[in-house]
């Protein structure tokens, strides 16, 4: 039996985030028609998952903004912000894509499985303790570590954070919180402005918070040694008991609403850096929530190559050949990384 899990069902695609929206339910849509015809879902377990329930979200937000939601959806639905929609359906699909986190982590805490990806809308990272905003509701991976360190006792949480928009939410609920370790790697300036290098956490929490404010046009390549120069020594001593990935997938060339220069495959090389992390520091303990990522086509493949990297599966979708890119900005970018590990250095031997 498969050892990574994938979480999914049709309810996600009932929330309805607007007309025209680019974040759609055809995202998961076309991940799964691809999971399928690689035989990739051949591989894996696709379970649907449990709701999280109402007092699960509670670790994470109040109650009054948790009633809020709802009250929007059961009202015929709105805005919470320009960007972030709420439909008749959109409470449901939101606990039950918080679930799909929950149910992932008590099945790796049990043993029965080692990783899982949520292949679950609406996204998170962007949710903080008490406003909705960049197409997020509830913030999927906050409650999974709150959730984490209730119901299984651990204290040390790694969450890496690879979408082309800052994960704000995330940084602000455990900002000042030494039990999470919060890493981004991000457009900068880009929505929402947040997440300068300089921005380390504060309190009990700071040096637990670490921003890579990358420039527009950044590649694989200085990805790659941010994770081998600075991440990955992190994290190795911080010595996580549970690793959590917020994968967004607009730092894709081909993304609609970012100007980087990832490539699908460049998701399998970051995501297998984190699997061995996770197999050395905690047995394997790896969840993957969706976030971002608005290019069908390349969301879909990005998904894919993470997939397989999860279920130890060779399989790797590239894209097709694509000019007009332009040369990434590899040397600002590489700036971005020795910044931060100048940042870094008082709060950790690295």
């Amino acid at each position: 039996m498969s050892r990574t899990a994938v979480f999914y069902d049709p309810l996600y695609l009932e929330h309805d985030s607007g007309l025209g929206h680019p974040e759609r339910a055809e995202r998961l849509e076309r991940a799964m028609e691809l999971m399928e015809s690689t035989r990739l879902v051949d591989k894996v377990r696709v379970l649907s998952p449990r709701d999280a329930t109402v007092e699960e979200i509670e670790l994470v937000h109040p109650r009054a903004y948790i009633d809020s939601v709802k009250r929007v959806a059961d009202s015929g639905g709105g805005w919470l912000d320009p960007d972030t929609h709420v439909g008749t359906r959109s409470y449901e699909a939101a606990l039950r894509s918080a679930g799909a986190a929950l149910d992932g982590l008590e099945r790796i805490f049990s043993g029965e499985i080692d990783n899982a990806f949520c292949l679950a809308r609406p996204p998170g990272h962007h949710a903080t303790a008490t406003r909705g905003m960049g197409f997020c509701l509830f913030n999927n991976n906050a409650v999974a570590a709150r959730f984490a360190m209730e119901r299984f006792g651990i204290s040390r949480v790694f969450i890496l954070d690879w979408d082309a928009h800052h994960g704000n939410g995330i940084q602000d609920i455990f900002y000042r919180d030494d039990r999470v370790l919060y890493v981004s790697l991000h457009q900068y300036p880009h929505y929402p402005g947040t997440g300068s290098y300089r921005e380390i956490g504060e309190g009990k929490g700071e040096g637990y918070t670490v921003n890579f404010p990358l420039p527009a046009r950044t590649g694989e390549e200085v990805y790659l040694q941010a994770f081998d120069r600075v991440i990955v020594p992190l994290a190795l001593r911080y010595q996580p008991e549970l690793v959590l990935v917020s994968a967004g997938y607009d730092g894709h060339f081909s993304d609609p609403l970012c100007s980087m220069l990832l490539k699908s495959t460049s998701y399998a090389e970051m995501a297998e850096r984190l699997k061995r992390l996770a197999g050395e520091v905690c047995g394997g303990r790896m969840l993957v929530c969706l976030e971002g990522g608005y290019n069908l086509t390349a969301v879909a493949r990005s998904i894919v190559n993470t997939v397989a990297v999860l279920a130890g599966d060779e399989l790797r979708v590239e894209d097709e050949e694509v000019t007009g890119r332009g040369l990434p900005a590899s040397e600002r970018g590489l700036e971005v990384v020795e910044a931060v590990l100048g940042a870094v250095r008082p709060y950790w031997k690295i």
